[in-house]
């Protein structure tokens, strides 16, 4: 019979501090690297030109603002990495509708409105299917 020192055992499992903290120090650095180059493939998919892009691809930046509002943030919470365009005021809608495409009611005139439709040019869903195969090298040999 083959005896084991419980005292020795404790700390040799998944559970213990340093495990757990050498696993969300490698989430954070694996996700935050991801998130990076997500970004950056979104933000060099976008041209800046005056022309509109054709539906199915990447949009034209004709000021220069998407390409440059396009950000990652490590969530801590939940273990997650949030990479996309920030908004530039509270009800912007022009990055979701570039991205899926849609409808929008808007105003012309004083009492005239009108339905504009979008196609999708997305972005970020392209940019972040380039990068998915990266993942898994990331991940190897991370948890030091």
């Amino acid at each position: 019979m083959v005896g084991m020192n419980f005292n020795l055992a404790k700390g040799m499992f998944f559970t213990s501090p340093a495990v757990l903290g050498a696993v969300d120090r490698a989430t954070r650095r694996v996700l935050a690297k991801f998130g990076a180059y997500v970004r950056r493939s979104a933000r060099s998919s976008i041209r800046k030109r005056k022309r509109v892009s054709e539906p199915g691809k990447p949009p034209s930046s004709h000021t220069g603002l998407l390409r440059k509002f396009i950000f990652f943030g490590y969530d801590r919470a939940d273990r997650t990495v949030v990479i996309g365009p920030i908004p530039l005021r509270a009800k912007a809608e022009a990055p979701e509708l570039l991205e899926h495409g849609g409808r929008v009611h808007r105003k012309v005139g004083k009492r005239r409105r009108r339905t504009m439709t979008y196609r999708p040019r997305p972005f970020m869903g392209p940019a972040f299917e380039i990068n998915k195969p990266k993942l898994p090298a990331m991940w190897k040999d991370s948890v030091a």
